[in-house]
C-alpha cells in the first residue's frame, strides 16, 4: 500500500503554520522559555522550514550572514539579556530610559537593566511574529557556541573561549596582530574559516564599537552556558496591556485621526486626495527637486538628479529641498502615535510647478486640485490597521462627519523578487495570502508597458503576501513561482492594504468604489539566488532608479487625471 508523502513544499507550509499557531498561544499564555519545553515548537519548525534568510541554521556550523541580519533587526545589546519583554507603549518614552530603535527596524526598545530588555510592540502581529523568529533563530544560534566550547557538565571550556572572554569583559583594545589572534580562535569556536569570521567581524563594527562581534558572539555564548550550567533560562514575557490591546486599532485609530485633524484645520478635508504609501523623500524630491536645485537638474538629467540627492555627501542638498517644500505646500507629520509611520500632506495648489516635470492636465479650480498623502511604510498586518482606519470618515470638533474624497491609493514597496535580480520591478495583479486560499485580484492602473525602457526588468503577474518574510524557503518559493499561481514575488503587506481598500469601496461606502488603486514594487533581494537574499546585503545606490521611476510613473497618473 502506498502512502502519499507531502511534497517538500507542503512540509514548509505546515512547517510555518505550526510556528504561528505556536507564537499565537505563547502570546495568550503570557510568557515562554524559547529554549525549554515551551519554545520546542518554534526551534524544531525553524529548524525543519530552514529559511533562505537564516542560512545554515540547521548545520553544527554558525551562521554568519543570517546573524548580522538578526542583530541589524533587534536591539543593541539584546544578547546580554536573559530576559525579554514584549510591550505596548505603556510610557517608558516619559521615562529617564533612553530608547534603542535597531538600525534596520522602527521599534523603540529600552534597557531595563543589564538582564532585562523591553520591546515596545506598536505595529501588530507582524512585529511579534517578526521578534520572535529572530530570537528563536539567535538562541538556537547560541548553543551553537556553547556546544563548541564547553569541554564537560563541570563548565570547563575550551582555552578560545576563555581568551574571548578575557578580551571582552576587560574591554580590551587590540592591535592588528591581537585582533587577528582572536579571529583565528573564534573560527576554531564558531566553524568557520579565518577569512569568513574576518568579513563578518568587520561587517558588524561600528565607529563606537569595533569589537561589537566579538561582544556578541561571547553574551551569546555565555547566556547559553548559564541555561545549561546555572539553569538560568532566558525568558520572553508579553505584558498584560500588550495581549489587552493587541488586534485593536488603538494605534491606527490614534494614527488617522491626527492626519485628518490636520487636513481639517489647513481646510483640506474635502480636496481630492490621493495616497500613496512610499518612503518619505522619493514624492517630496520628485516634485520639488527640479524646481529648487535647477542649476543641478541640468546638469544632472532625469533620475541622475535623484542618484545625486541620495549622496550622503549631499546632505544640504536634501536639507533645501525640504525647505522649499515646507515652504511651498508640504506639511510634515511627525507620528506620536506609536504606529512609526510618519506621514507628508502636501496641497498641489501651493506649488509652482515652473521647473517641474509635472503640470495638471486641464485647468483645476482651487478646490479640486488634489492633496497628496505620504505615509512612510507599514509592516505586515500593520497595513491593513492603518489604511483602514485613514480611509474611514472623520468626526470634526463639531460632530461633522466628512467623507474623504479619495480618489487613488499607490502602494510603492520593496519585494522578494522569484525572477530576475535586485533592482527589478514587479507589477502585481493581483495579492495571494500565505497560508489561506484568499486572494485580492484588482485592476492595477500601473502597467508593466509603463515602466520599461528605463534599463529595469519589469515583471507582471500575481505577489505573495507573506506572513513574515524571514519564514520563507526555497522549496515555498519555487512552488508559488512554478506552479499555477505563477507568483512573481513576495512581501508583506499588499494583501493587507487591498482588504482594506475593498471593503471601504466596495462595502462600507467611506470611498468611493471607483478608488484608483496602483501598485508596483522594486526587488530588494531574490530569495532563490544563492547570495541574493537580504542577508546578503541591503540594495545600495540599486534602489534608487526603481524607486524614482516607480514614483514618478504615478505623480504622473494622478496630475494627468
Amino acid at each position: 500500500m502506498n502512502t502519499l508523502k507531502p511534497t517538500k513544499s507542503q512540509e514548509s507550509s505546515n512547517a510555518i503554520e505550526r510556528m504561528y499557531t505556536a507564537m499565537r498561544h505563547l502570546f495568550n499564555r503570557g510568557f515562554y522559555k524559547p529554549m525549554g519545553v515551551s519554545g520546542q515548537t518554534l526551534r524544531e519548525s525553524l529548524l525543519l522550514l530552514r529559511p533562505e534568510i537564516y542560512g545554515s541554521i540547521a548545520d553544527e556550523n554558525t551562521e554568519l550572514d543570517g546573524l548580522l541580519y538578526v542583530i541589524e533587526r533587534l536591539p543593541e545589546g539584546i544578547e546580554e539579556c536573559q530576559f525579554i519583554n514584549l510591550t505596548s507603549d505603556e510610557g517608558y518614552k516619559d521615562s529617564h530610559y533612553t530608547p534603542i530603535i535597531p538600525e534596520k527596524r522602527r521599534r523603540n526598545c529600552y534597557r531595563i537593566d543589564k538582564d532585562q530588555m523591553n520591546i515596545e510592540i506598536t505595529r501588530g502581529r507582524s512585529d511579534i511574529y517578526d521578534v520572535l523568529t529572530h530570537l528563536t533563530f539567535l538562541f538556537i544560534e547560541s548553543h551553537k557556541i556553547k556546544n563548541n566550547i564547553l569541554i564537560d557538565e563541570e563548565g570547563i571550556t575550551i582555552r578560545e573561549w576563555m581568551h574571548l572572554e578575557e578580551v571582552v569583559l576587560n574591554n580590551k583594545e587590540l592591535s592588528d596582530n591581537e585582533r587577528e589572534v582572536l579571529i583565528t580562535h573564534l573560527a576554531n569556536i564558531l566553524g568557520r574559516t579565518f577569512i569568513e569570521v574576518k568579513q563578518i567581524a568587520q561587517s558588524f563594527a561600528t565607529k563606537e564599537n569595533p569589537n561589537k562581534f566579538f561582544n556578541c558572539i561571547f553574551w551569546m555564548g555565555k547566556l547559553a552556558l548559564n541555561e545549561t550550567l546555572l539553569n538560568k533560562k532566558r525568558t520572553i514575557v508579553f505584558s498584560t496591556s500588550l495581549r489587552e490591546r493587541i488586534g485593536h486599532h488603538i494605534y491606527g485609530d490614534k494614527w488617522a485621526n491626527s492626519i485628518k485633524e490636520v487636513l481639517d484645520k489647513n481646510n483640506l478635508i474635502k480636496r481630492p486626495i490621493h495616497i500613496i504609501s512610499a518612503n518619505m523623500h522619493s514624492v517630496m524630491n520628485s516634485i520639488y527637486a527640479p524646481i529648487i536645485l535647477s542649476k543641478e537638474a541640468k546638469l544632472n538629467e532625469g533620475i541622475a538628479l535623484f542618484e545625486l540627492l541620495s549622496k550622503k555627501a549631499n546632505a544640504s542638498l536634501q536639507k533645501k529641498v525640504k525647505e522649499h517644500a515646507s515652504q511651498n505646500g508640504l506639511i510634515y507629520v511627525k507620528d506620536t502615535s506609536g504606529t512609526n509611520i510618519n506621514v507628508q500632506i502636501i496641497d498641489t495648489e501651493k506649488i509652482n510647478f515652473k521647473g517641474s516635470k509635472y503640470s495638471f492636465s486641464k485647468e483645476l479650480s482651487e478646490e479640486n486640485k488634489p492633496i497628496i498623502i505620504v505615509m512612510d511604510y507599514a509592516f505586515g498586518e500593520q497595513a491593513f490597521e492603518t489604511l483602514d482606519e485613514l480611509l474611514k470618515p472623520f468626526v470634526c470638533k463639531k460632530e461633522k462627519i466628512h467623507h474623504l474624497n479619495v480618489e487613488s491609493v499607490s502602494i510603492m514597496g520593496k519585494a522578494g523578487i522569484l525572477q530576475g535580480g535586485k533592482g527589478d520591478i514587479m507589477i502585481p495583479s493581483a495579492h495571494i495570502f500565505e497560508g489561506t486560499a484568499d486572494n485580492y485580484p484588482f485592476t492595477n492602473e500601473l502597467k508593466k508597458e509603463d515602466l520599461e525602457g528605463f534599463g529595469l526588468n519589469v515583471y507582471e503577474g500575481s505577489m505573495v503576501t507573506v506572513l513574515g518574510t524571514s519564514l520563507q524557503n526555497r522549496d515555498l518559493l519555487e512552488f508559488f513561482h512554478n506552479s499555477t499561481w505563477r507568483a512573481i514575488g513576495l512581501e508583506m503587506e499588499g494583501a493587507h492594504y487591498q482588504k482594506a481598500i475593498q471593503s471601504a469601496s466596495k462595502i462600507r461606502g467611506n470611498i468611493s468604489e471607483n478608488v484608483k488603486v496602483r501598485y508596483a514594487y522594486y526587488a530588494s533581494d531574490n530569495p532563490l539566488e544563492t547570495g541574493g537574499t537580504l542577508a546578503s546585503g541591503g540594495l545600495g545606490t540599486t534602489g534608487v532608479r526603481p524607486t524614482y521611476v516607480i514614483t514618478q510613473k504615478i505623480l504622473e497618473q494622478i496630475f494627468s487625471a
